[in-house]
């Protein structure tokens, strides 16, 4: 059912905010460090163990995939709220816990870009442009 996305959604929602938290507080800060981040990997990696394991049902699946389109507008909305101020004023390591991670996963594009099972659309092994 849709409500299963649902609730994959929001557990790993509050899982992340619980290790953005510990992570907050476990570097000195104050606030919350990537748990949206945490959330959106944590459901991506369920998303994908559970349609490898057959245990979700289409409809399940459907649930997932909307809240995962979804998760963007939410994550910026929620970006919006965070008091910059206060992060930058807290030091170095407020800047470096963000920097950090952005530029590694710029880095790993490439990487994962060679992961990608997408296929050629003819039989010379060239791509056809959308239309």
């Amino acid at each position: 059912m849709i409500i299963y996305g649902v609730a994959i959604l929001a557990f790993c929602y509050v899982t992340g905010q619980l290790i953005g938290e510990l992570l907050g507080r476990l570097i000195g800060i104050d606030a919350n460090v990537g748990g949206v981040g945490f959330a959106m990997l944590l459901l991506i990696f369920l998303n994908d163990w559970f349609t490898r394991k057959g245990y979700t049902h289409k409809l399940t699946d459907r649930g997932i995939e909307f809240w995962s389109q979804m998760y963007i507008p939410i994550v910026v909305a929620m970006s919006a709220i965070q008091n910059v101020k206060v992060a930058v004023s807290s030091g170095f390591m407020a800047l470096f816990a963000g920097i950090i991670p952005a530029l590694i996963c710029l880095s790993l594009i490439p990487a994962l870009a060679k992961f990608s099972k997408s296929q050629p659309n003819d039989q010379h092994g060239h791509y056809k442009p959308v239309s």
